[in-house]
């Protein structure tokens, strides 16, 4: 009598588990219904408005589905982080962040597609006279007030490039923390800071407008989107190495295979010659690959990141 109620409960626990996979791939097959929710925890203006331009008009033609994206700054982007994790785990809300991405969030989010993984440039203000990072180094240990870099905010990959250069060059720099890349952006213009380190599309336009100069790429290797510029590394700096990403992330018990769908799509995108060259002529590296591929560079990032923090007790809002 045991074995029967014993094996009745195993086929009744087999049809449920036939019944949620069949639904789910179910899912997978028609996704996306309707429209998608993605979530910047950054404010307007910055270089993921850049990024998104590019990358959302293909995907709601392939799709037919559009893309509303919504803005939702603070806390390093733990706000934006927080109302996604917070949404139903089907796929429709998804976060756009970067390596400042509070560790705490990334358990509870599933790493979907890596769309950019791009140095930052090393920028300065004209009234700033220096033309290399050697001439950087030098004015900073010759005056140590006299060097204010900006930040898209504590914990962003932006100040901890910074955080890092200070400690491989052995200076002091003053750090001030913006709510967002494009903030900081207006006050290099207007010379309330004078350094940045920052995305390439942020800047770019003002370089080539004359507006700033660009000593540095952070990458170990020199970018493909910005080839005219040495890395830090081999201006004086052995060593140094920053990357910047930007990636798409979704509930954490969202289904796999729709998770996958999502993933093999942008993939296609990034791949497409004309979205690759909008995106370089941006100072933006196209990536892509699997959801597995991204959580590997996240993982590595994240040691990386950690240690500079604990090791030179960086506090981060």
């Amino acid at each position: 009598m045991l074995l029967k109620v014993n094996l009745w409960k195993y086929f009744i626990c087999l049809c449920v588990y036939l019944v949620g996979t069949s639904w789910a791939f179910a899912q997978a097959d028609n996704f996306p219904s309707k429209s998608i929710r993605l979530v910047v925890p950054y404010p307007p203006g910055g270089g993921t408005d850049t990024l998104m331009r590019i990358i959302v008009p293909p995907l709601t033609e392939i799709w037919k589905q559009s893309i509303v994206i919504e803005n939702k700054p603070g806390a390093s982007g733990a706000v934006g982080a927080d109302a996604v994790i917070r949404s139903p785990a089907d796929g429709y809300t998804w976060l756009i962040a970067t390596p400042a991405l509070p560790d705490q969030f990334v358990n509870q989010l599933a790493p979907v597609s890596l769309i950019s993984a791009s140095p930052y440039v090393l920028t300065v203000s004209p009234s700033l006279k220096v033309n290399t990072v050697q001439q950087l180094i030098a004015a900073a240990k010759a005056n140590p007030q006299l060097i204010r870099f900006g930040s898209s905010g504590a914990g962003s990959v932006s100040h901890l490039s910074g955080e890092l250069f200070k400690s491989m060059a052995g200076v002091e720099m003053l750090h001030v923390p913006y709510k967002g890349s494009g903030s900081a952006l207006s006050d290099l213009l207007g010379g309330h800071i004078n350094v940045m380190f920052s995305p390439a599309q942020t800047v770019t336009p003002q370089i080539q407008a004359g507006n700033l100069k660009a000593l540095a790429v952070t990458s170990p290797q020199r970018s493909q989107s910005v080839p005219g510029l040495p890395t830090i590394s081999e201006s004086g700096i052995p060593g140094y190495s920053a990357v910047g990403w930007f990636g798409i992330f979704v509930p954490a018990k969202t289904p796999n295979n729709i998770v996958s769908k999502i993933s093999a799509d942008i993939d296609k995108i990034l791949k497409a010659p004309q979205v690759r060259r909008e995106m370089l002529e941006r100072g933006i590296e196209p990536s892509g690959g699997t959801s597995e591929d991204f959580a590997e560079l996240i993982k590595v990032d994240q040691q990386k990141w950690s240690k500079l923090i604990k090791d030179k007790s960086i506090k981060i809002d």
